[in-house]
Formats: C-alpha cells, structure tokens, sequence
C-alpha cells in the first residue's frame, strides 16, 4: 500500500510538473486541481439547472424559421434581447446593420417525363436565385459532376437544364469535408453555365442521406449580366438518384420545375449582443456566438438556434458559479450568416473602428450534438497552452482540441494576435438535416445539447484564466 502511495504522489507531481512546462510562456501555471473542479462544477450545472433547451423550445417553435429580412427574423432579435435583459447581464444592446431580404414564395414544383408519364420530384429554389417564368421551365437534362465538366462541354449546354449531380464523398469520416467537396456546385454551379443560355441549373442536395428531402443553400451570381441569371434549385438526393438512372435509359427526357422566389431591397435587422464586464481587463473581450438567421424550410434548431442557446447559456453559467471573469465575456447572437455574412463583417468592422481589443473568439455552428472537441486557428505562441487543457477536457470526451476552421462569423476578427475557437460535436447526423425542413426541435437531444453549452463555458473559463 505504500507503495502505491508512492506511485500516486508521483504520477501527480509527474502531472503538475508536465502542466508548468506546457504552460511556460503564459503569465500564470495551469492550476489543475482547481481548474478541473471549475469545469465540473460548471457541467454539473448546466445537466441539472440548465435553460438552454428550454430556450431552443421557444425559439424553435414559437418563432421558427428566421430567414434574414423577415419577421421571424426581428423576432428572434427581440427575443434575445429581452432574454439576456432578463438575465441580467451587464449590458444588452442592438447593433444595427443592413441585411439581404431574399423570399422564397410559392412551393416550388418539379417532374420529368418519359413517355408521357410524370415523376414528381422534391425540389427547393436555392437562396439568392431567380424564380423561373410564370409557367416555369421544360428542358432536356445534360448531368455533370464538377464546375470543369460543365465549362468542358461549353457551348453544348445552351437550352438545356444542367444537373450537377456529384454526392458526398461517404469515405470521409468527418463530414464538413464531404460537404466541402461538393458545396461549390450548389454555390457557383449557376454562375459558371449561366453565359452558355441555359434555361435552369438542378443541383443534388448536400447531404449524405439518400431521402426526399431538398436541403436549401445560398448560390451567388455575382456580378455576372441580368440576362446569365438563371434559375436555380436543390433536388432532393433520391429524387437525383432516380433522375440519374432514368437519364441513362432515355436521355431526351424533358424535365420542368417552376419557383416563385424573389429578392426583395435589403432589410434593417440587428446583431444582439450582450456582456458580463471583466474585473480585470474590462476593455479586453473574449466572445462567443453563434448566428440567429437560419433557412425557411424548417425552425433551424441545429443550424443554428442550438449555438445561440449555448452561447447565452455560457454566460449564464459563469453567473450561475459566481465565476467572476478577468476578461469581459460578450455573446454575440449574430444575424445573416446563412446568405452574407454581413453579421460577422459588421461586428468585426464595429470592434476594428472602437479599437477594442479581442483576445479570443469561440463560435458554435456544428449543431446540438454530443461534445467532441475544438479546433482553433491560433498564433504558435499559444499551441502549447491549448494543447496542455486536454487532459482537463478529455473526461468529458472532447478529445478532438485541434488546429482548424473557427467559424464563419468570427471569421472576420482574425489577426495575429486573437485567437479563434469553433466547438466541435459529433458531425455524422449534422447534414441530414442541415437546411432542410427536418431541421427542427425534436431532432435535438436535451442532454447533448447541455454537454455542449458546459463544454463551451469551459473553454472560456480557461481563455478567460490563463490568455492575457
């Protein structure tokens, strides 16, 4: 018994003394003992007093979806406002901006015909596109699978509807991969057949799942002329499927899909945004958000009503355990990711002009599922530091603490001096649902949901103690 004492006082001198070296060029040495506690206390919390889900629950299905310019949009504004008034955070305001007023219209309508039979397909207009004439659009379908296969084949697309048809690539384990090797279909595929007089762009949806549900994106023409401009729609991946295989056996099939959408003259709208005022450093920020805006098709629970929840939910918890930050902690609840990200650009032209100096930023926009880890997009001075609270993290289960991608909308706060974090769950289910219209309340698990907002307010209990 002896000496398993022995072997204990060890293994925790071994611990302290491997946190001091991995913490070297930082102003304090990582305090294990008290931080791990920290961390508990603040998971303990946010399992057994936590709001978020509760908060998700309105904002899910008393607003729903919040395109930006709409009024389920400046709903969601006013609600969180008023939900971190009553807070009591130390300051609640509005940040206004100018924002994209896109509408969808009418519900879309899509067959093809072979041999005067019709098959229904399920379609959606992508965001920013054109609708089609009043009577929509018939054409026979040329499919591709790459932007370079459509400019191949040049002039041989004129008066015909293009499909780009290339899948996910089911191989790769982490799925924001597959979707980045697809999505620019979805978003130039318009744009580069345009100049060729082609009368409809169709593009497989950006999922791995083989369903009829059509999931939405933003497109973008650019500054290409009015008269490229063409119709442009997501079709669901079994209906591409089946198109694909009839294509095969009958390639003059004529395919016809109508959309009604319209955009409208840009739209006031606002970033909400609250704070919980440093004691030490009140002028240096650590934020964390996530985007209020989602897609119309459904409430937008995972993408991303779950990161504004847990953002909130962040500083709620520091409250909660009379943490009192050395930082001042700010939640942005930022507006206009899904189709321009003017949200993000604002908020970091607004700090770049109050010379406010932002020590680290943290967003979540990966959805409500179980807690992996973060990646961050840092200067080397601080890899070290990261990388020694893993062991404070991993009983949790956030392995994954990684160089990476910090978020779109803090995207915009980079320099070589802040640092930015993305919370990272489990992606395997984010894009079954992901800007479709099963992206909704009772697709996220309460408990999940909680891991993720004590996982978040760790982190910035860790900026917070030991980033200057």
């Amino acid at each position: 018994m002896k000496h398993f004492f022995l072997a204990i006082s060890f293994l925790i001198a071994f611990v302290s003394c491997n946190n001091k070296k991995q913490t070297s060029q930082t102003s304090e040495t990582l305090d294990y003992q008290k931080d791990s506690t920290t961390i508990k206390q603040l998971f303990n919390t946010a399992l057994t007093q936590g709001k978020s889900y509760q908060w998700l629950d309105y904002l899910s299905n008393e607003i729903g979806g919040r395109l930006s310019g709409s009024p389920e949009a400046q709903l969601a504004v006013e609600w969180g406002e008023k939900l971190m008034n009553d807070l009591d955070f130390d300051n609640v305001w509005l940040q206004p901006l100018m924002v994209p007023h896109w509408i969808r219209g009418e519900k879309e309508e899509a067959f093809f015909t072979i041999n005067n039979q019709n098959y229904n397909v399920p379609i959606c207009a992508l965001g920013g596109s054109i609708a089609t004439p009043k009577n929509g659009v018939t054409g026979e379908v040329i499919e591709v699978h790459s932007l370079e296969e459509a400019e191949n084949l040049g002039e041989k697309l004129r008066g015909k509807i293009i499909f780009f048809n290339r899948p996910f690539d089911d191989t790769l384990i982490h799925t924001f991969k597959a979707y980045g090797g697809c999505v620019d279909q979805r978003g130039s595929g318009a744009r580069v057949v345009g100049k060729y007089g082609v009368l409809g762009v169709i593009v497989r949806s950006m999922t791995h799942s083989i369903d009829d549900f059509p999931h939405t994106g933003a497109m973008s023409y650019r500054d290409i002329p009015e008269n490229e401009k063409v119709p442009t729609a997501a079709i669901s991946t079994k209906a591409a499927n089946l198109l694909s295989e009839k294509l095969k056996e009958n390639p003059t099939l004529k395919f016809f899909f109508k959309q009604h959408c319209e955009t409208l003259p840009d739209a006031p709208s606002y970033n909400v945004i609250g704070e919980i005022k440093g004691s030490e450093f009140p002028n240096k920020y650590i934020t964390v958000g996530g985007h209020l805006d989602s897609w119309d098709l459904g409430d937008g629970a995972h993408d991303d009503g779950a990161g504004i929840v847990q953002s909130i939910e962040v500083l709620r918890l520091l409250k909660l355990n009379n943490i009192k930050p050395k930082h001042t902690i700010r939640v942005v609840l930022f507006m206009n990711e899904e189709n321009g990200l003017r949200g993000g650009k604002k908020y970091a032209e607004e700090a770049k002009k109050n010379n406010e100096i932002h020590v680290a930023a943290l967003e979540s926009d990966s959805g409500g599922f179980t807690p992996r880890g973060f990646t961050f997009d840092a200067n080397s001075k601080n890899i070290d530091l990261f990388m020694s609270w893993k062991p404070l993290f991993a009983p949790y289960g956030l392995h994954d603490i990684v160089k990476g991608h910090g978020g779109a909308d803090i995207g915009p706060l980079k320099s070589e001096t802040i640092s930015l974090f993305g919370y990272r769950p489990d992606s395997q289910r984010y894009f079954d649902y992901h800007h479709a219209s099963t992206d909704t309340f009772d697709k996220v698990n309460k408990r999940e949901l909680e891991l993720g907002a004590a996982s978040m307010a760790s982190l910035v209990y860790l900026i917070d103690t030991y980033l200057n």
